[in-house]
């Protein structure tokens, strides 16, 4: 992203969920390399995303601050919107009423509207002669008022902490700023109280996960089963499905993932055969599986059960006789269980994660608490292939009303132009760098993240009531 302007890696900020001293906390620190941590678009959507995680989990937050606030030449795509910088410190605000601890230490520069970021966190470090906070710096302050004065005088370490009284502690070396922060960490209040969702001693499942990798086809058109991909993530291997003779290209079911009971709402891929005797295409989601899948989700909410979406999803069935079923009718019904489920969800993007399927299996929009992707998961409007013969229709069409006919030749050119990228549109890493995802996994590291996740959102104490409003029937 940005090429014209140089790139910006990661959004210029390295971020995660992680532990200090032995508290799960959220990081957020500026990389200094990146345009001197300047703040890009994608990097107010970065740290935003985070501060989202720290606010739905009840996550203390810790911010690394490096920065020398916006990028001036895009200053017009990050300071003025509703989700753009100055959210930020509304989050701070809100955060500090919520009772989530921030801990912010000013480890470089710190300017202009960014100088908020660490004096309305609770507590703020600073390391002298790095640290630097002041709404202007010297050139501006030069420029704005004629003054003359040094870095270190305007908002160094030594004025903050023995002047102006708005940083709490100055150091010599950053380790011994970090260290400081470890032991603020370290007395953090616990919550005593139990938590809202069921938790046992973890068993180990009982088929091997390393096989992860190698269960998904590499063309993502091949039926696989489903089933093989849940037995490698569920305590015991165990998984008692709901309905299970029933709405068969969705499969529901309880499980425990690291000792926590779970829903798990999970597209199969294999093809299927109702008892009607029809064929079902594994991947697509039919009437009765969105009917099955939209009652699993609302038990689980009635129960306080977490929910985990495991997605490799084409969409739902089209053609005459399902409009004439009410196949939209049955995915709103689904859509509406997940838009308004209360309980935290989880969703793993597996392979496809296309159209309105990537909606119906808790895709981005759809508030997971977390979002992560195998590296084999492509996401997008429509498969590749017939969103590049879609696109080819229109522009031949457009050209031969222009008198502009096409010989088979060129056209083949353009189909293969079109898709190619189209297809580059739809890769994990497209989507990672612009937030859809927050991360792209090993797939044999899965238990482990949704097990961290299911931990952070434990933190959590609250639950709204769950209502589903009109819902189609």
């Amino acid at each position: 992203m940005y090429e014209e302007e140089g790139g910006c890696p990661a959004g210029g900020t390295v971020a995660g969920v992680g532990y200090v001293s032995g508290r799960q906390c959220v990081l957020v620190a500026n990389d200094q390399t990146v345009k001197a941590g300047a703040w890009f678009p994608i990097t107010g959507k970065k740290n935003l995303r985070m501060q989202e995680i720290a606010m739905e989990n009840r996550l203390p937050i810790i911010y690394l601050v490096d920065s020398a606030g916006v990028f001036l030449p895009m200053q017009d795509e990050i300071f003025p919107d509703k989700e753009h910088f100055g959210r930020i410190f509304r989050n701070n605000a809100r955060m500090s009423a919520m009772g989530i601890s921030q801990i912010a230490a000013v480890l470089g520069a710190c300017v202009a509207g960014g100088a908020y970021l660490p004096i309305m966190s609770d507590e703020t470090l600073m390391v002298e002669g790095n640290g630097s906070i002041f709404l202007a710096g010297p050139y501006l302050v030069k420029a704005a008022i004629g003054e003359d004065v040094d870095v270190e005088t305007l908002g160094g370490a030594v004025t903050h902490t023995e002047i102006s009284g708005i940083a709490d502690y100055k150091f010599k070396t950053e380790q011994e700023c970090l260290d400081q922060v470890k032991k603020i960490v370290a007395k953090l209040g616990g919550r005593t109280d139990k938590p809202l969702f069921d938790h046992v001693d973890p068993i180990f499942p009982k088929k091997n996960q390393e096989e992860l990798r190698n269960l998904i086809p590499s063309d993502s058109s091949k039926p696989y089963d489903m089933i093989e991909i849940i037995e490698r993530i569920t305590d015991d291997s165990s998984f008692e499905q709901f309905k299970e003779d029933y709405g068969k290209t969705i499969l529901c079911g309880y499980a425990r993932i690291d000792g926590w009971a779970v829903g798990i709402v999970a597209n199969q891929r294999k093809i299927v055969k109702n008892k009607k005797g029809e064929l079902q295409m594994g991947g697509v989601i039919y009437n009765d599986s969105a009917d099955k899948a939209a009652r699993f989700i609302m038990n689980c909410n009635q129960k306080s059960i977490p929910l985990i979406f495991l997605q490799d999803v084409t969409g739902f069935m089209v053609g005459s006789r399902s409009e004439q079923s009410g196949i939209i009718k049955d995915g709103a019904k689904m859509v509406n269980a997940v838009a308004n489920s209360v309980v935290p969800k989880i969703t793993i993007v597996i392979g496809n994660s296309y159209g309105a399927g990537n909606y119906a299996m808790c895709g981005k929009a759809y508030d997971p608490r977390f979002i992560f992707a195998w590296p084999s998961a492509k996401i997008a409007v429509m498969g590749g292939e017939q969103a590049a013969k879609t696109l080819l229709q229109i522009q031949v069409a457009g050209m031969k009303s222009r008198g502009e006919p096409l010989d088979e030749k060129s056209e083949k050119e353009l189909l293969e132009k079109i898709q190619g990228r189209y297809e580059r549109q739809t890769t994990p890493y497209y989507a990672a760098a612009r937030l859809w995802v927050d991360a792209i996994i090993d797939p044999a590291d899965t238990r482990k993240m949704i097990a961290e996740g299911l931990k952070a959102a434990a933190h959590n104490h609250h639950m709204d009531e769950f209502k589903t409003g009109v819902i189609q029937v």
